[in-house]
C-alpha cells in the first residue's frame, strides 16, 4: 500500500502544483457523486440552506469535491504553492493583506504563545506552511491517516513544510500539546470536525458536537487565540487571513467559558463557510444524532433549574 501512496504522489509531482490540482478536481468533481458521501453532503448543504434551489444545491456540491481533489492534488507541492515574498513587485499564487501581515508579525514578535484555530475550507493545509516559512513556532495538532502507509507518507511531507506536528490522539498526546504553549510557542488546530467527546455548540443552525480544546488551553493559559482561513481564488491562488483576537466569554470568576468559547469559534467558522460554502469539507458526517441528544438533554436540565415545566 505504502508503494501505492507513493507511486500516486510521485505522479502528481511529475505533473506540477497545478496540472495535478486540475487532475484532482477532475477526478472528484467526476466520480465524487458516485460514492456514498456524495448523498451527504447534499443532505449538510440541504440542511445548512433550506432557502437554496436544489440546483444551486448541487453546484455548491460538485465545486467542494473539485476543491477537495485540488487540495490532494496540491498536497505533494505545498513548499512551492506557498510563494509568498513580501517584497515581490509582481503577484505570486499567495496574497496576504497588510492587516494579516501585521497580525503574523505581533505573534512572530510578541515572544507570547498563541492559538489559532481553522477549518477545512480551500487549501487548509497552507496556514501551517506559512508559519513554517516565516519562523513561527507553530505546532499543528493533526488527526493522522486510519492507514498507516498513508499516515507514514502524510507525515513526511508535513515535516518537512509545516513546522511541529502533534497527533490529537496517543499516549503523550495532551503533555506533548501543552509542552508548546508552556515554552511560549502556537498552536493550530481545525476545529470544523465532529467530536464524540465534544461539548455541544450551534452550527449552521443545528447542533454540532465540538472539539473543546482550544477553549480549555485558552482558559488555562490565557493566551490570545486567532482564526486563520484560506480562501481560494481563480487561476490557482490563495488569501490567507487571520483574525483579530477573539474577546472569548468568560464565567462568574472570571475565566474563559469553554463552551462559551468554543461557540465563539464555531460562530467564526460558520461564517466563513456561508461567505464561500463551495470551498468547505461538506461530505464529513458534521451532524449526527448523538450531538441532538446531548442538547435535547442540556436543555431539559436548563429547564429544570429554571422551574419550568
Amino acid at each position: 500500500m505504502l508503494l501505492v501512496v507513493r507511486g500516486l504522489f510521485a505522479f502528481a509531482r511529475a505533473l506540477g502544483p497545478e496540472r495535478s490540482s486540475d487532475v484532482g478536481a477532475f477526478l472528484t468533481r467526476s466520480f465524487g457523486r458516485f460514492v456514498r458521501q456524495n448523498r451527504i453532503a447534499l443532505e449538510n448543504v440541504r440542511a445548512a440552506f433550506p432557502e437554496k434551489p436544489e440546483a444551486e444545491i448541487r453546484a455548491i456540491v460538485r465545486t467542494a469535491w473539485s476543491n477537495l481533489g485540488r487540495t490532494a492534488g496540491e498536497y505533494p507541492h505545498l513548499g512551492t504553492i506557498f510563494d509568498f515574498d513580501p517584497q515581490a513587485t509582481t503577484p505570486g499564487r499567495i496574497e496576504i493583506s497588510a492587516e494579516s501581515i501585521q497580525r503574523f508579525v505581533d505573534l512572530l514578535e510578541d515572544g507570547k504563545g498563541a492559538l489559532l484555530f481553522s477549518a477545512h475550507l480551500g487549501n487548509w493545509e497552507l496556514p501551517a506552511v506559512c508559519a513554517a516559512r516565516f519562523g513561527l513556532d507553530t505546532t499543528a495538532i493533526f488527526r493522522p491517516p486510519n492507514d498507516p502507509a498513508t499516515a507514514r507518507l502524510v507525515a513526511e511531507i508535513r515535516s518537512g513544510t509545516m513546522g511541529g506536528l502533534a497527533a490529537s490522539t496517543g499516549a503523550g498526546a495532551a503533555y506533548a500539546v501543552a509542552a508548546v504553549l508552556e515554552r511560549g510557542g502556537h498552536l493550530g488546530q481545525l476545529i470544523d470536525q465532529h467530536f464524540s467527546r465534544g461539548v455541544v455548540v450551534d452550527f449552521m443552525g443545528r447542533p454540532a458536537l465540538t472539539n473543546p480544546l482550544m477553549a480549555k488551553l485558552a482558559r488555562h493559559y490565557e493566551v490570545p487565540v486567532h482564526g486563520a482561513r484560506v480562501i481560494r481564488l481563480h487561476g490557482h491562488r490563495f488569501r490567507l487571513e487571520i483574525t483579530p483576537a477573539l474577546d472569548l466569554p468568560r464565567d462568574a470568576e472570571g475565566l474563559i467559558d469553554v463552551k462559551g468559547a468554543t461557540q465563539t469559534m464555531t460562530s467564526v467558522v460558520e461564517d466563513w463557510v456561508r461567505e464561500y460554502p463551495e470551498q468547505w469539507l461538506w461530505m464529513h458526517r458534521r451532524w449526527r444524532p448523538a450531538a441532538e441528544e446531548a442538547a435535547a438533554r442540556e436543555a431539559a436540565r436548563k429547564a429544570k433549574e429554571s422551574g419550568v415545566p
